[in-house]
């Protein structure tokens, strides 16, 4: 995920600073990919070399938005001493709209300097698996990264259809986001006479109807549901049926649509402390520090270890995750290889490793091995994460002390099977954007619902020239 340190990051795209934290960053150094990047690391661009130059070696030009690949290549190369390889890597941020741009330049302008590798992130991966610059992608099979491969790993299907074309996978991730509930024990004790996240499940769910019957049981006992409405943003947004634009019209799909009506009840019934996502109220509302105490948060494993963990001080240990009201994923970093590199034998059998080592590669030196267990340094217990392999998940352990030692990989499992990924478009972060603010504005009786409509259609014309259906 992304940037963290402390300012946030936005809405589509979360990105925390390469010296925070993030959902998808190197053990200690994350640099989180999956959540919105309203905010994020500086918009500078570094170039590295992260082996020694040798007239031998193949050299891969790696292209990213934070370190956290980057310094993935420093594990590889320690635990490949023979691979014949050097690393040339890009690192330009997401903030002010920095990295697309630059990439894309440099993917049009191929030659020896363009990107062998590249990251995208879940807010604009859509436009370079599936839409404008899907073109430059070679298809994983092109590389010997066959079909089987994923199946035999159990990649998440969400993951496998944001990263496809046509069929074609030409995009994986090594983290996944698929999506919890995550609530307070002690909470859940008084409320429910239970903690267990087997019982809470059928409390809070499923469907949305199921939850604001929680919500009335903990607004008696003087307790909010959620801290605001953006919490339950992503698990309407990610389990709509249709995206934002359908046969090249804005298409508003009524299970988003309908984000307008719950974030008005979570306002007007006094459910929710009434905090914007990536605040300073909502962090204080992991700590127990809000207007009244907050039962629960949806979020992936990088919620937890990457934000949570650094926040939640006198609530450590009081949590536990279950299924949320419905299946959701949240932010995620996928990897793509330029089809260039199948031109040259030696240079796509070296790409052709590292993506597999990185996306695919289940066994206990695989990165998502050292990923899922926190053991990127040998030696030191680092961050554990939920990653893009059941198979891997399944052979690691996934306790940690925030959920009271509940081995979070049993919620986390099935949560990204439940996750889809059919409902995305390459226009999501900057849609989201538009559609959060109108929706605010409503709740908080700024607007009709119908003038925060005709608003965001209006909007989304002007900014980005997209008519509505």
């Amino acid at each position: 995920m992304k940037r963290f340190k402390h300012a946030l990051m936005g809405v589509s795209a979360m990105l925390v600073v390469t010296t925070a934290l993030t959902a998808c960053g190197s053990s200690d150094s994350k640099s989180n990919s999956n959540a919105s990047s309203d905010t994020g690391s500086s918009t500078t661009a570094t170039t590295t070399d992260t082996a020694t130059k040798s007239n031998e070696k193949v050299t891969i030009n790696l292209w990213s938005f934070t370190d956290e690949i980057p310094n993935m290549t420093k594990k590889y190369t320690e635990t490949h001493p023979d691979a014949n390889v050097e690393f040339k890597t890009t690192v330009i941020a997401t903030t002010d709209g920095a990295y697309q741009p630059a990439l894309d330049q440099a993917l049009a302008g191929g030659g020896k300097d363009a990107p062998d590798i590249y990251a995208a992130e879940s807010a604009f991966v859509l436009k370079y698996t599936q839409g404008d610059a899907s073109d430059y992608a070679a298809n994983y099979a092109d590389l010997g990264l066959t079909d089987q491969l994923v199946k035999d790993a159990g990649i998440a299907q969400y993951s496998v259809d944001i990263g496809s074309k046509d069929g074609q996978l030409r995009a994986l991730g090594y983290q996944a986001t698929g999506g919890g509930f995550i609530y307070r024990r002690s909470i859940a004790k008084e409320v429910f006479g239970t903690d267990d996240p087997a019982t809470i499940k059928t409390e809070v769910g499923p469907g949305w109807e199921k939850y604001f019957e929680a919500a009335d049981k903990l607004k008696a006992k003087g307790y909010a549901i959620v801290s605001g409405d953006g919490d339950i943003w992503h698990p309407i947004e990610n389990s709509s049926d249709q995206g934002w634009v359908v046969d090249g019209k804005l298409h508003i799909d009524p299970k988003r649509e309908q984000f307008l009506d719950y974030s008005k009840k979570l306002t007007d019934n006094g459910y929710s402390n009434g905090t914007q996502d990536w605040q300073e109220a909502w962090y204080a509302d992991m700590s127990g520090a809000g207007a009244k105490p907050v039962f629960g948060f949806f979020g992936p494993a990088w919620l937890i270890n990457y934000v949570m963990k650094d926040q939640v001080k006198d609530t450590n240990g009081d949590w536990a995750v279950t299924e949320p009201p419905t299946g959701f994923f949240w932010g995620g970093t996928w990897l793509l290889a330029n089809k260039d590199v199948t031109k040259d034998e030696a240079k796509k059998k070296a790409v052709a490793d590292f993506v597999n080592w990185v996306t695919l590669d289940t066994s206990d030196t695989g990165l998502q091995y050292y990923w899922a267990n926190g053991t990127m340094k040998e030696g030191e217990q680092g961050t554990k994460d939920s990653v893009a392999s059941s198979v891997v998940m399944d052979k690691s352990n996934g306790e940690v002390p925030l959920l009271g030692g509940q081995n979070m990989f049993e919620a986390f499992v099935p949560a990204n099977k439940n996750a889809s990924g059919k409902n995305l478009t390459q226009y999501d972060e900057s849609i989201n954007l538009i559609w959060r603010d109108q929706v605010r504005a409503y709740a908080a009786g700024n607007k009709t619902r119908d003038a925060a409509l005709k608003d965001f259609k209006q909007t989304v014309k002007d900014q980005l020239g997209i008519e509505s259906e």
